[in-house]
């Protein structure tokens, strides 16, 4: 389980095909001291577990099953992308987010990214099939974000970026048309599947 409160960012040393899957290598800085084996981290909000790690030359390893690929964006990164990272939540710590699986729905394409001031809005396009999922105020989750819901309308939903989001994470290298990898809220997809179980 996840905030969707980004640690720090990564950088993707390869994406290498392994048959029916891939292996994801990063450059994760300090954090690589802190992984072990086994561990799950969001990387751009889809769930990975650690499987190799190299405290020294800053490494962690990801395999990625062709289900994962296919799901999320992580199958567009390259060499040298800057991915968001955040190590599970720990017991007794803040609560800043909001609940967060690493479960990705699907991917959503960016439709407007551009500065307003000290701010950034964002607009990416929403999927038909996942409709009536967000509300406005509501929470959303964008490449492992958590942010607030702004305006929702049947197309869209838009998002204001404050500076501090815009300096940590992997938003500042998006442009329009860009995947994000997207996690609707837990509570509105239970409830949403409780209405069609009544019906």
């Amino acid at each position: 389980m996840f905030t969707g409160l980004v640690e720090t960012t990564g950088k993707v040393v390869s994406l290498e095909p392994r048959g029916e899957s891939a292996r994801l290598t990063l450059n994760v800085g300090a954090m690589a001291a802190e992984l072990a084996d086994g561990e799950s981290v969001a990387v751009n909000g889809c769930c990975l577990t650690v499987t190799q790690k190299d405290a020294a030359a800053q490494t962690a390893c990801f395999d990625l099953l062709m289900q994962t690929l296919r799901v999320t964006s992580l199958g567009d990164l390259q060499t040298g992308s800057l991915v968001n990272l955040e190590r599970a939540m720990s017991i007794g710590a803040r609560f800043g987010g909001h609940f967060v699986q690493g479960h990705v729905d699907a991917t959503v394409n960016v439709v407007d990214w551009s500065e307003h001031g000290q701010d950034h809005r964002l607009e990416v396009a929403l999927p038909a099939e996942h409709r009536g999922l967000i509300i406005p105020k509501g929470s959303i989750c964008l490449d492992g974000i958590s942010l607030t819901a702004a305006e929702v309308t049947d197309s869209s939903v838009v998002c204001w970026i404050i500076p501090h989001t815009f300096q940590l994470t992997n938003l500042h290298t998006k442009k329009p048309g860009d995947r994000l990898n997207v996690e609707f809220d837990m509570l509105g997809k239970y409830v949403r599947e409780l209405m069609r179980a009544m019906k």
